[in-house]
């Protein structure tokens, strides 16, 4: 199973990231259209919804179109939900792999809900984090 971190899907949207926002619109274009499974985790969609609130209040973007942008998301993709062994969880995976605070809920996220291939730019290419592979889809042809 596989899950896409929030640059993706910010990408998606942003007229001003030029060859990125390209290759997320191909990306996640092919990743439904092939029906791959893929999970949307909490983390993401909140730091989704986040981002483009920031947005909403630079004038880059309306109320109505992230209502619009996120409905499109949850449509292609499960929400998943962390328990609370995600914390203990990230906890371990912070102190084996350093990774950061935020990356490291996110690893823990996707081991408890199966994902095996976890989509982002923000760590290491092809590193493999206790059976979650973390694959750039900026480098790397589609799946």
């Amino acid at each position: 199973m596989n899950a896409i971190d929030t640059n993706v899907f910010v990408y998606w949207l942003d007229d001003a990231a030029g060859d990125k926002q390209r290759q997320a619109v191909d990306f996640l274009d092919h990743l439904v259209g092939t029906r791959q499974r893929a999970v949307l985790l909490w983390q993401v969609a909140v730091e989704f919804l986040n981002c483009m609130r920031r947005w909403e209040l630079a004038g880059r973007i309306l109320r109505l179109q992230i209502v619009a942008y996120f409905e499109e998301i949850e449509s292609s993709f499960d929400l998943v939900l962390p328990t609370r062994p995600v914390l203990h969880t990230a906890l371990d995976l912070n102190t084996r792999y350093s990774l950061s605070h935020w990356d490291s809920l996110l690893v823990a996220a996707c081991i408890e809900a199966g994902v095996t291939t976890l989509y982002s730019e923000d760590m290491a290419d092809d590193a493999d984090y206790d059976g979650v592979r973390v694959i750039n889809p900026f480098r790397k042809p589609l799946p």
